[in-house]
């Protein structure tokens, strides 16, 4: 093969690869400066049942793996009227929560409020905490139902049912039914044992979805 041609292949080749090995260079860097995925941000807003999470390190890693995850838990919290109090502490209300957090909340938001609020005052309650939530932004609202213990924990649940009617934002998260049957309780059948605090996660995640 004369000179001139084999100087002209090895030209080629070199060009060849230069363009191979810069190709790999940039889908290298572009994968390397790619952004991770972001877990989108949800807030859960609830009182003393919802509070056992905060002792379950499983059950906040669940959802921690699956969100950019806000925990606004307090015994004794109520919804609108003001809170009780507890070993001397009496904690933001859930609109207060709400109010405090403004900016902050995410797309999605989940209310598991209501054991020390009263029957008669929870529908109009849950629509302040709607109106509240919906002004900021939040696209779903994941609403928890109580445990049947009693007659008002049974109407409140009713309560909650029929504001899917009047919210499309809405969203039920049935703990009554979820729960049934589990060892999941304290002696009292309300407050979350372990295993509970990570069967609400399970359930509460369940109810979000992908929380966009």
């Amino acid at each position: 093969m004369p000179s001139w041609m084999v100087a002209t292949l090895c030209h080629v080749r070199a060009r060849t690869l230069t363009l191979v090995v810069g190709m790999a260079l940039v889908a290298g860097l572009s994968s390397a400066n790619a952004a991770p995925e972001r877990r989108p941000r949800v807030t859960i807003i609830g009182d003393s049942v919802a509070a056992s999470i905060l002792y379950t390190a499983q059950a906040q890693r669940y959802l921690q793996h699956r969100y950019d995850l806000k925990l606004d838990l307090a015994v004794c919290r109520r919804l609108v009227a003001a809170s009780c109090a507890y070993q001397g502490h009496t904690p933001t209300t859930a609109l207060e929560a709400i109010r405090e957090r403004r900016g902050h909340l995410g797309r999605t938001v989940a209310i598991d409020v209501g054991y020390s609020d009263a029957a008669s005052t929870y529908k109009a309650g849950l629509d302040r905490v709607m109106r509240a939530l919906v002004s900021e932004g939040v696209r779903t609202v994941v609403w928890t139902t109580f445990k049947e213990t009693s007659t008002s924990y049974r109407l409140m649940n009713g309560v909650i049912r029929h504001a899917k009617r009047r919210w499309k934002q809405l969203r039920v998260a049935d703990w009554n039914a979820w729960s049934a049957g589990r060892p999941w309780f304290a002696g009292d059948g309300l407050h979350l044992n372990g295993a509970g605090a990570i069967g609400l996660a399970h359930l509460l995640a369940r109810s979000i979805g992908s929380g966009r």
